[in-house]
Protein backbone atom coordinates (compact mmCIF):
# COMPACT_ATOMS: atom_id res chain seq x y z
CA UNK A 1 0.00 0.00 0.00
CA UNK A 2 1.30 3.42 -0.95
CA UNK A 3 2.90 5.61 1.70
CA UNK A 4 0.67 8.43 0.46
CA UNK A 5 -2.57 6.53 0.93
CA UNK A 6 -5.79 8.46 0.30
CA UNK A 7 -9.41 7.43 0.53
CA UNK A 8 -11.87 9.35 -1.65
CA UNK A 9 -15.65 9.23 -1.27
CA UNK A 10 -17.48 10.27 -4.44
CA UNK A 11 -21.03 11.47 -3.74
CA UNK A 12 -24.14 9.67 -4.86
CA UNK A 13 -27.77 10.39 -4.02
CA UNK A 14 -29.86 10.93 -0.88
CA UNK A 15 -32.88 8.88 0.23
CA UNK A 16 -35.05 10.72 -2.31
CA UNK A 17 -32.68 10.10 -5.20
CA UNK A 18 -31.40 13.70 -5.23
CA UNK A 19 -27.66 14.26 -5.76
CA UNK A 20 -25.66 14.80 -2.58
CA UNK A 21 -24.46 18.39 -2.10
CA UNK A 22 -20.97 17.14 -1.23
CA UNK A 23 -19.59 15.48 -4.35
CA UNK A 24 -16.15 14.43 -3.12
CA UNK A 25 -14.31 13.94 0.18
CA UNK A 26 -10.64 12.94 0.32
CA UNK A 27 -9.08 11.57 3.52
CA UNK A 28 -5.34 11.00 4.06
CA UNK A 29 -3.47 8.50 6.25
CA UNK A 30 -3.23 9.44 9.91
CA UNK A 31 -6.38 11.57 9.67
CA UNK A 32 -9.46 11.18 11.87
CA UNK A 33 -12.74 12.12 10.20
CA UNK A 34 -16.08 12.13 12.02
CA UNK A 35 -19.51 11.34 10.62
CA UNK A 36 -22.32 13.13 12.43
CA UNK A 37 -26.05 13.58 11.98
CA UNK A 38 -29.43 12.69 13.47
CA UNK A 39 -30.39 9.10 14.24
CA UNK A 40 -31.52 7.41 11.03
CA UNK A 41 -29.88 9.99 8.80
CA UNK A 42 -27.64 7.47 7.03
CA UNK A 43 -24.34 7.62 8.93
CA UNK A 44 -23.89 3.85 9.11
CA UNK A 45 -24.83 3.57 5.44
CA UNK A 46 -21.86 5.78 4.58
CA UNK A 47 -19.39 3.57 6.43
CA UNK A 48 -21.03 0.52 4.85
CA UNK A 49 -20.22 2.07 1.45
CA UNK A 50 -16.61 2.53 2.54
CA UNK A 51 -16.37 -1.01 3.97
CA UNK A 52 -17.67 -2.47 0.69
CA UNK A 53 -15.48 -0.15 -1.42
CA UNK A 54 -18.70 0.70 -3.26
CA UNK A 55 -18.52 1.38 -6.97
CA UNK A 56 -21.91 2.89 -7.66
CA UNK A 57 -23.48 -0.49 -6.85
CA UNK A 58 -25.15 0.32 -3.53
CA UNK A 59 -28.42 2.14 -2.81
CA UNK A 60 -26.55 5.46 -2.45
CA UNK A 61 -24.73 5.28 -5.78
CA UNK A 62 -21.48 6.36 -4.09
CA UNK A 63 -18.03 5.27 -5.26
CA UNK A 64 -14.88 4.80 -3.19
CA UNK A 65 -11.42 5.41 -4.61
CA UNK A 66 -8.08 4.34 -3.15
CA UNK A 67 -5.20 6.62 -4.10
CA UNK A 68 -7.51 8.20 -6.66
CA UNK A 69 -8.29 4.93 -8.44
CA UNK A 70 -11.03 2.33 -8.38
CA UNK A 71 -9.94 -0.75 -6.38
CA UNK A 72 -9.77 -3.89 -8.50
CA UNK A 73 -12.37 -6.63 -8.07
CA UNK A 74 -10.01 -8.90 -6.13
CA UNK A 75 -9.28 -6.21 -3.58
CA UNK A 76 -13.01 -5.88 -2.92
CA UNK A 77 -13.62 -9.59 -2.23
CA UNK A 78 -10.32 -11.19 -1.14
CA UNK A 79 -10.05 -11.13 2.71
CA UNK A 80 -6.25 -11.31 2.42
CA UNK A 81 -6.28 -7.98 0.60
CA UNK A 82 -8.87 -6.35 2.84
CA UNK A 83 -8.23 -2.61 3.09
CA UNK A 84 -10.85 -1.86 5.72
CA UNK A 85 -11.17 -2.97 9.35
CA UNK A 86 -14.31 -2.21 11.35
CA UNK A 87 -14.72 -1.65 15.10
CA UNK A 88 -18.26 -1.49 16.46
CA UNK A 89 -19.92 -1.05 19.82
CA UNK A 90 -21.38 -4.57 19.71
CA UNK A 91 -18.30 -6.78 19.47
CA UNK A 92 -17.70 -10.16 21.10
CA UNK A 93 -15.44 -13.10 20.26
CA UNK A 94 -16.79 -16.55 19.42
CA UNK A 95 -13.45 -18.37 18.91
CA UNK A 96 -12.67 -21.03 21.53
CA UNK A 97 -9.05 -20.00 22.25
CA UNK A 98 -7.17 -17.73 24.59
CA UNK A 99 -6.03 -14.19 23.89
CA UNK A 100 -2.38 -15.05 23.20
CA UNK A 101 -3.17 -17.96 20.85
CA UNK A 102 -5.61 -15.80 18.87
CA UNK A 103 -3.13 -12.96 18.45
CA UNK A 104 -0.29 -15.29 17.49
CA UNK A 105 -2.53 -16.97 14.91
CA UNK A 106 -3.46 -13.57 13.47
CA UNK A 107 0.20 -12.54 13.32
CA UNK A 108 1.11 -15.78 11.50
CA UNK A 109 -1.70 -15.27 8.99
CA UNK A 110 -0.28 -11.82 8.22
CA UNK A 111 3.29 -13.14 7.95
CA UNK A 112 4.33 -11.22 11.06
CA UNK A 113 6.26 -12.03 14.22
CA UNK A 114 4.18 -13.91 16.82
CA UNK A 115 5.94 -11.82 19.46
CA UNK A 116 3.68 -8.91 18.47
CA UNK A 117 0.98 -10.57 20.60
CA UNK A 118 2.70 -9.26 23.72
CA UNK A 119 2.71 -5.70 22.36
CA UNK A 120 -0.99 -5.92 21.44
CA UNK A 121 -1.97 -7.05 24.95
CA UNK A 122 0.18 -4.32 26.50
CA UNK A 123 -1.49 -1.65 24.34
CA UNK A 124 -4.96 -3.07 24.92
CA UNK A 125 -4.44 -2.76 28.67
CA UNK A 126 -3.84 0.98 28.27
CA UNK A 127 -7.32 1.31 26.73
CA UNK A 128 -9.40 -0.54 29.32
CA UNK A 129 -9.67 -0.53 33.10
CA UNK A 130 -10.25 -4.30 33.09
CA UNK A 131 -6.86 -6.05 32.71
CA UNK A 132 -6.45 -8.53 29.86
CA UNK A 133 -4.09 -11.48 30.39
CA UNK A 134 -2.62 -13.74 27.68
CA UNK A 135 -4.34 -16.81 29.17
CA UNK A 136 -7.83 -15.27 29.27
CA UNK A 137 -10.32 -17.11 27.01
CA UNK A 138 -11.66 -14.81 24.31
CA UNK A 139 -15.23 -15.78 25.12
CA UNK A 140 -15.08 -14.42 28.69
CA UNK A 141 -13.82 -10.95 27.73
CA UNK A 142 -16.19 -8.09 28.43
CA UNK A 143 -17.33 -5.76 25.67
CA UNK A 144 -14.77 -3.14 26.73
CA UNK A 145 -11.96 -5.69 26.84
CA UNK A 146 -12.92 -7.08 23.43
CA UNK A 147 -12.96 -3.65 21.79
CA UNK A 148 -9.70 -2.65 23.46
CA UNK A 149 -8.04 -5.85 22.25
CA UNK A 150 -9.30 -5.42 18.69
CA UNK A 151 -8.25 -1.76 18.60
CA UNK A 152 -4.70 -2.71 19.58
CA UNK A 153 -4.75 -5.68 17.18
CA UNK A 154 -5.83 -3.44 14.29
CA UNK A 155 -3.10 -0.93 15.16
CA UNK A 156 -0.25 -3.45 15.47
CA UNK A 157 -1.00 -6.58 13.45
CA UNK A 158 -3.66 -5.74 10.89
CA UNK A 159 -2.54 -4.52 7.46
CA UNK A 160 -5.86 -2.77 6.84
CA UNK A 161 -5.03 0.93 6.35
CA UNK A 162 -8.62 2.15 6.87
CA UNK A 163 -10.46 1.77 10.19
CA UNK A 164 -14.21 2.37 10.50
CA UNK A 165 -15.57 2.95 14.01
CA UNK A 166 -19.32 2.85 14.60
CA UNK A 167 -20.46 4.55 17.82
CA UNK A 168 -18.08 3.35 20.56
CA UNK A 169 -18.94 6.15 23.00
CA UNK A 170 -20.47 3.73 25.53
CA UNK A 171 -18.14 0.85 24.81
CA UNK A 172 -16.08 0.70 28.04
CA UNK A 173 -12.92 1.82 26.25
CA UNK A 174 -10.72 4.91 26.52
CA UNK A 175 -12.04 6.50 23.35
CA UNK A 176 -9.52 9.29 22.85
CA UNK A 177 -6.54 7.02 23.39
CA UNK A 178 -8.01 4.46 20.98
CA UNK A 179 -8.41 7.00 18.17
CA UNK A 180 -4.99 8.52 18.82
CA UNK A 181 -3.39 5.06 18.75
CA UNK A 182 -4.92 4.17 15.39
CA UNK A 183 -4.19 7.53 13.78
CA UNK A 184 -0.65 7.44 15.19
CA UNK A 185 -0.08 4.15 13.38
CA UNK A 186 -0.93 5.90 10.10
CA UNK A 187 -4.45 4.51 9.77
CA UNK A 188 -7.25 6.47 8.14
CA UNK A 189 -9.87 6.60 10.89
CA UNK A 190 -13.53 7.27 10.08
CA UNK A 191 -15.75 7.42 13.17
CA UNK A 192 -19.56 7.57 13.38
CA UNK A 193 -20.42 9.31 16.63
CA UNK A 194 -22.79 11.42 18.69
CA UNK A 195 -20.03 11.92 21.28
CA UNK A 196 -18.76 15.53 21.36
CA UNK A 197 -15.25 14.43 22.39
CA UNK A 198 -14.86 12.06 19.45
CA UNK A 199 -16.53 14.45 17.00
CA UNK A 200 -14.26 17.33 17.99
CA UNK A 201 -11.14 15.13 18.01
CA UNK A 202 -11.64 14.69 14.28
CA UNK A 203 -9.92 17.13 11.95
CA UNK A 204 -13.17 17.33 9.97
CA UNK A 205 -16.69 15.99 10.33
CA UNK A 206 -19.06 15.03 7.56
CA UNK A 207 -22.66 16.05 8.25
CA UNK A 208 -25.32 13.58 7.09
CA UNK A 209 -28.99 14.40 6.56
CA UNK A 210 -31.63 12.35 4.75
CA UNK A 211 -28.96 9.94 3.54
CA UNK A 212 -26.76 12.67 2.02
CA UNK A 213 -23.42 14.29 2.79
CA UNK A 214 -24.62 17.89 3.16
CA UNK A 215 -21.64 19.64 4.76
CA UNK A 216 -18.03 19.22 5.87
CA UNK A 217 -16.96 21.12 8.99
CA UNK A 218 -13.30 21.67 9.78
CA UNK A 219 -12.66 21.58 13.53
CA UNK A 220 -11.72 25.09 14.67
CA UNK A 221 -9.15 26.00 17.37
CA UNK A 222 -12.03 27.06 19.64
CA UNK A 223 -13.67 23.67 19.15
CA UNK A 224 -10.37 21.96 19.96
CA UNK A 225 -10.24 23.89 23.25
CA UNK A 226 -13.79 22.78 24.03
CA UNK A 227 -12.79 19.20 23.20
CA UNK A 228 -9.91 19.34 25.69
CA UNK A 229 -12.19 20.59 28.46
CA UNK A 230 -14.84 17.96 27.79
CA UNK A 231 -12.17 15.27 27.62
CA UNK A 232 -11.03 16.06 31.15
CA UNK A 233 -14.56 15.49 32.44
CA UNK A 234 -14.93 12.36 30.29
CA UNK A 235 -11.70 10.87 31.67
CA UNK A 236 -12.83 11.63 35.23
CA UNK A 237 -16.14 9.87 34.61
CA UNK A 238 -14.37 6.78 33.25
CA UNK A 239 -12.08 6.74 36.30
CA UNK A 240 -15.15 7.01 38.52
CA UNK A 241 -16.78 4.08 36.73
CA UNK A 242 -13.69 1.95 37.32
CA UNK A 243 -13.65 2.89 41.02
CA UNK A 244 -17.26 1.79 41.40
CA UNK A 245 -16.65 -1.38 39.37
CA UNK A 246 -13.83 -2.38 41.74
CA UNK A 247 -16.16 -1.90 44.68
CA UNK A 248 -14.12 0.97 46.12
CA UNK A 249 -15.49 4.04 47.83
CA UNK A 250 -15.78 7.22 45.79
CA UNK A 251 -13.83 10.04 47.40
CA UNK A 252 -15.45 13.43 47.92
CA UNK A 253 -14.30 15.62 45.02
CA UNK A 254 -16.56 18.58 45.69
Amino acid sequence: MSEELTLTILGGVDKDGVSEPIRSVEVSKGEIVGIVGPTGSGKSTLIDDIEQLAQGDTSTGRSILINGEKPDARTRVDPRKKLVAQLSQNMHFLADMNVEDFLQMHARSRGKDEGLAEKVIELANTLTGEPIAPHHPLTVLSGGQSRSLMTADIAVISDSPVVLIDEIENAGIKKQEALELLAGEGKIVVVVTHDPVLALMASRRIVIRNGAMVDIITTSPDEQDVCNKIAEVDNWLMSLRETIRRGDLVEDVA
